[in-house]
């Protein structure tokens, strides 16, 4: 991990495109992060991502299956806030349609951090390998320290691009992730669970009924965890 602080401290944000500084930091990703084989930067705006750098094939690839169904695990990352490992993609459940498509172009192992800015997210880093088991912890901690820098890249190139546009993005960002935090916390309370199984059942609850997560967060919360969060339990 040192070598990749130390590649990551070396690089210039000054004077370049953004586009040119994510594509280097997602080749270091690719080096520093253990059992990395591919990576991408996924942002968010409006609810809609986009990857905006990648290092290899397979890591485009993986994100446009997601992108095409509106879910996955960098989309979800990138708007809940959560780091999502995926450990064997042939056994993944909170996913399944998009996990049984990935298996097919050869990835079986995912890592997804979120891209943090003051409080809420704009994205996420997103790792893939061909292997199951490939990521443990020393490659969650390098991610989200990778991760952090590129937030902070982003951040600094659009505020000087775009400031009110950003600060309304940011605003987007953080109203979301507090009411899919509100939805988990009324799941928790109403069936036991972890914070973890709470959002496996917002997920699912969101491809069932083809609605965004943020919105069927929203409808839950709205009624207090009543109906809504029954059905979204499956109980």
């Amino acid at each position: 991990m040192d070598d990749a602080l130390k590649a990551l401290a070396r690089l210039s944000l000054r004077d370049r495109d953004l586009g040119d500084i994510l594509g280097e930091v997602t080749r270091i990703a690719t080096t520093a992060v253990p059992g990395a084989e591919s990576t991408s930067i996924t942002l968010i705006r409006d609810e809609r991502g986009f990857t905006a750098a990648h290092d290899g094939q397979m890591a485009l690839d993986a994100d446009e299956l997601q992108y095409d169904r509106g879910y996955g695990p960098c989309l979800d990352a990138g708007r809940t806030g959560l780091a999502l490992l995926v450990t064997d993609m042939r056994e993944e459940n909170r996913w399944p349609d998009y996990a049984a498509a990935v298996v097919a172009d050869g990835v079986l192992a995912s890592l997804s951090v979120p891209l943090p800015f003051q409080g809420a997210t704009i994205g996420a880093l997103n790792i893939y390998a061909g292997k199951p088991h490939a990521f443990g912890d020393e490659s969650v901690e390098t991610g989200e320290e990778v991760a952090a820098y590129i937030a902070v890249a982003v951040a600094n190139a659009e505020s000087y691009a775009a400031t009110t546009d950003l600060a309304h993005q940011m605003q987007e960002a953080m109203a979301s992730r507090s009411v899919i935090d509100m939805a988990k916390g009324i799941l928790m309370a109403q069936n036991g669970c972890s914070p973890d199984e709470a959002f496996t059942m917002l997920s699912h609850a969101s491809q069932r009924s083809n609605r965004k997560l943020r919105d069927l967060a929203r409808a839950i919360v709205e009624t207090t965890g009543g109906a809504s969060g029954r059905a979204a339990s499956g109980r």
